[in-house]
């Protein structure tokens, strides 16, 4: 069974509810133990049933939609930039969120992986830590940002420390190149890992931007001892010198 909950705004987002049968999964010769661990927790979480249910490509469509119903993120006509888009939670909830089929919405999304277009976004398979991908990204994007997304995250190594360190890197490039795309009152919205290394980013946040918010999705830690993180809301891009 699944409810609904709605927004102040009048937005409904879906929630999984009610009971499921716990599954457990065998460990198989092939697969090492944080497979088994992963593969589990995909087929015991709600909001992987709910997102094939509604047809969104992930459980981070929700993680999106439940920014926006907080901060009124999206809107009809933006300009939005979404890296670490694969397989494209984050695009199809922007797409649909800002009407982008018939409000002239621009929406640019890439991934190093290949992922299926989202009609009508633009997609672009590339590394966004290749040196050409900026200038490919701003020419598709035909104009400045009113929104960068970044939910980039470099493959698991299991080790807590080595990977919060490499998520904050992404991050850090991420605010790079929003910094030189956002209009004026543009927001930019990262993934992290808690960690101590969040916080050199922060204090630039902090200096650049006139707001920073730290926001901790329901369905964003269903494992709390990896995704402790939680997604920084930023407004007001620094006026240019």
């Amino acid at each position: 069974m699944t409810e609904k909950s709605k927004s102040k705004g009048g937005r409904a987002t879906p929630s999984p509810g009610g009971r499921n049968l716990a599954v457990r999964v065998k460990t198989a010769k092939s697969r090492d133990l944080s497979s088994t661990l992963w593969l589990e927790r995909q087929l015991n979480d709600p909001y992987v049933a709910e997102a094939k249910r509604l047809g969104y490509r992930s459980r981070a469509a929700f993680k999106l939609a439940q920014l926006d119903d907080k901060y009124r993120l999206l809107r009809p006509g933006m300009r939005i930039v979404d890296l670490g888009a694969a397989p494209g939670g984050w695009t199809q909830i922007a797409v649909e969120r800002t009407r982008a089929t018939s409000s002239g919405a621009r929406i640019v999304a890439l991934d190093i992986l290949p992922f299926d277009p989202i009609p009508p976004a633009t997609m672009l398979h590339l590394d966004f830590l290749d040196p050409g991908a900026p200038a490919i990204l701003k020419q598709a994007l035909n104009g400045q940002a009113d929104l960068v997304l970044s939910d980039m995250a470099a493959p698991a190594t299991g080790h807590r420390e080595t990977d919060h360190i490499r998520i904050i890197a992404l991050a850090e490039v991420a605010y790079e190149f929003a910094a030189e795309v956002l209009a004026p009152d543009g927001v930019f919205v990262a993934k992290v890992f808690q960690g101590g290394s969040e916080k050199d980013l922060l204090a630039r946040l902090k200096k650049d931007f006139t707001t920073v918010r730290h926001a901790k999705t329901p369905q964003a830690a269903p494992d709390r001892r990896r995704f402790t993180s939680s997604p920084k809301v930023s407004g007001a891009n620094p006026p240019r010198n």
